[in-house]
């Protein structure tokens, strides 16, 4: 990937290397009025976490690297140390009026489905679309899929996620989402969520290019419970019919257990005598 320079700082701009967007997996047996979900998942919710992670640091508990302050000469220092570690052609560069561009990974860990506008099937005579309906395609991306962004100093953690959004025509609201640190210290792992107005490549400089120092992963907006009024009615529609499909396996499963131990009790009766 060719290194990128830019002497406009407002606009994040995007490398080319995408994997795809899509998962095979089981679809909806009644497809949707408006939207089709084409989901790789067999469970809705999230899975249990590891005993050593934490998702809520409080304030008090930020990296020190986000408290630091930097002059210009510190940031033309720290630059120059950062581009003196990496081994591509990632690098930071300064731009005459103080800031600076970079690029940051940011990971996606995605548990629900994002929606992407379903591609036109064709127009009828003059121009006009075949259907008024505006159609949604849902699907789940590729477990731990990753993306480089080339950013500037003064992109927000917001803007980040939206741009992430719109570069990959995802038509969900951006406040589903937010922008988590990943950090590994003293044998333990840390996340924390980033406000909105955090500048993440000054993170990415101050803590040096090392993923395991700091790394950066999209994830859900998460509130404790899940905001059900933020989903639409079809989108709702699909995860009740994903919830029955486990609660009906489930049943099933437990059907058999019984059925497996009734068999054995009854075998272990009939081979027992009277005493």
């Amino acid at each position: 990937m060719e290194n990128k320079t830019s002497s406009s700082d407002k606009t994040p701009t995007f490398d080319k290397t995408w994997g795809s967007s899509t998962s095979s997996g089981y679809s909806s047996e009644e497809d949707s009025e408006f939207e089709q979900y084409f989901t790789a998942r067999t469970s809705f919710f999230p899975k249990n976490k590891k005993a050593n992670v934490s998702d809520n640091l409080k304030k008090d508990e930020q990296t020190e690297w986000g408290k630091q302050e930097l002059t210009t000469a510190d940031i033309q220092q720290k630059v120059k140390e950062y581009n003196a570690q990496i081994n591509s052609n990632l690098f930071m560069n300064m731009n005459k009026d103080g800031s600076y561009t970079g690029f940051i990974k940011v990971q996606f860990k995605l548990a629900r489905p994002v929606s992407v506008p379903t591609p036109k099937k064709g127009q009828v005579a003059g121009g006009r679309k075949s259907s008024g309906v505006k159609r949604r395609t849902s699907f789940y991306l590729p477990k731990d899929a990753s993306k480089h962004l080339h950013i500037s100093s003064r992109t927000s953690a917001r803007e980040v996620i939206e741009a992430l959004l719109k570069k990959f025509t995802v038509v969900d609201n951006p406040g589903k989402f937010a922008l988590f640190e990943r950090s590994e210290r003293h044998d333990q792992v840390y996340v924390r969520k980033l406000s909105d107005d955090e500048r993440p490549l000054r993170l990415r400089l101050c803590a040096g290019p090392n993923e395991k120092v700091l790394s950066f992963v999209l994830k859900e907006n998460e509130t404790g419970e899940v905001n059900w009024h933020a989903f639409s009615m079809p989108e709702l529609k699909n995860f009740l019919r994903i919830l029955q499909r486990e609660e009906e396996e489930h049943v099933k499963q437990i059907i058999q257990r019984y059925a497996l131990a009734r068999r054995k009790m009854q075998e272990a009766l009939s081979g027992s005598t009277p005493g």
